[in-house]
């Protein structure tokens, strides 16, 4: 059987498979690293969430300071049921390790952070429409684009990650970016 490998690029990973090596260890890279950090479910159905809220309320011809309070509130709330399930469910018994209850909500709130944060970027133009430096259209349109970017440069680190060549990385990016935007109407329609 042939030892563990540490490949440094696609074409190291792809001889190692082919060399029948047991595990084959992802290279570390910026990108990884970014993607890990931020690239969570969390952050992407936040991103959703948050696009399909400011469609949503931005519809009932909310200004800017509706939209921008009532997205932050929804989050929020959304947010704190996340943590909430979160602990919940992390608590206990862990496959023979107890987790205390204390562990559990530190856990969640770690998982949970991704809806937060995944909040701020879209709510930028919104804010910018709060104080008249956009006009409140011009701000729903920026923020909700902002969000379709956002998933796009998710879905290339993704791929990015894999080793992917160039263009299967962009066709990823446009394929997220485009299903974020079929999600976004979908859950504007159900709020």
């Amino acid at each position: 059987m042939a030892a563990l490998t540490r490949p440094t690029g696609r074409y190291d990973r792809n001889v190692a498979r082919r060399r029948g090596a047991t595990a084959v260890a992802a290279p570390r890279s910026r990108a990884g690293s970014v993607r890990r950090e931020f690239a969570t479910a969390e952050s992407v159905y936040g991103t959703i969430l948050v696009a399909g809220l400011i469609l949503a309320i931005s519809s009932h011809e909310e200004p800017s300071l509706g939209v921008f309070w009532g997205t932050i509130a929804t989050v929020l709330v959304f947010w704190a049921a996340h943590v909430y399930a979160a602990t919940v469910a992390y608590h206990g018994d862990d496959g023979g390790e107890i987790v205390t209850l204390g562990a559990a909500f530190r856990r969640a709130l770690r998982h949970s952070n991704g809806l937060i944060v995944a909040a701020v970027i879209p709510l930028i133009p919104i804010y910018l429409g709060v104080i008249d430096v956009l006009d409140d259209d011009d701000a729903v349109d920026y923020a909700l684009w902002s969000a379709v970017l956002i998933l796009g440069v998710l879905g290339y680190l993704a791929f990015h990650e894999r080793g992917s060549r160039i263009w299967v990385r962009i066709v990823g990016a446009i394929g997220t970016a485009f299903f974020g935007i079929v999600i976004i109407v979908i859950n504007s329609f159900v709020h």
